[in-house]
């Protein structure tokens, strides 16, 4: 990253608050505003968290859910460990079949609530980029499909663009109530936005 991207970084409101209340993300404000807008996250929540690195989603989701929770996180990359007891990570890659399994061996109960900000490595070509964006909702979907218990939440990252009608026809098959929404943590100019399905018609 160029020095006049760690000057802006430093600048945003959002970074420095984060840094000031200890989380690990300026995305944890992205998913505080969204679940304040849609109450996605309530006590006691079985919650996975898809593409969870470096873990400022599951900071939240463990604050929301409380001690009788429960809180996965899910990433590529390793996640530094949570001291939390009800907080747990795998190194996995969501868009493979077999993380399902691994996903349905670590949680509880099937989950009350299936969030994502997943971003795909950006090449630079917008059609690419969205196409890989959508694409890591689908695989959050078929993920959702096997793990979401009947009525459940859904929470994913989109890059806007072409693709967009068709993927939302697919989360509205799947669920009661659709929303697309921006939070005002998201940087200006981003084109990111956030899918929201709750009342998961469970199909099996």
């Amino acid at each position: 990253m160029g020095r006049r991207w760690q000057l802006e970084r430093r600048r945003d409101h959002y970074y420095r608050l984060a840094k000031l209340e200890k989380y690990r993300s300026r995305a944890s404000y992205k998913l505080k505003q969204l679940n304040q807008r849609y109450g996605l996250l309530r006590r006691g929540d079985v919650v996975v968290d898809l593409g969870a690195a470096p873990g400022g989603w599951m900071q939240v989701a463990l604050e929301e859910v409380g001690e009788a929770g429960f809180v996965l996180g899910v990433d590529l990359q390793r996640i530094k460990e949570f001291p939390n007891k009800n907080a747990v990570t795998i190194v996995a890659d969501i868009t493979d079949p077999s993380v399902v399994e691994k996903i349905s061996e670590r949680i509880p109960r099937p989950a009350d609530v299936i969030i994502s900000d997943a971003s795909p490595l950006i090449s630079g070509v917008w059609d690419v980029d969205q196409a890989r964006s959508v694409e890591l909702v689908r695989s959050a979907l078929r993920i959702a499909e096997e793990v979401l218990a009947p009525g459940g939440k859904f929470l994913a990252k989109v890059f806007q663009g072409a693709l967009m009608e068709d993927l939302l026809k697919q989360v509205k098959e799947k669920f009661e109530f659709v929303k697309v929404s921006k939070p005002s943590a998201s940087r200006k100019g981003s084109a990111e936005v956030y899918v929201i399905g709750k009342g998961f018609r469970h199909s099996r």
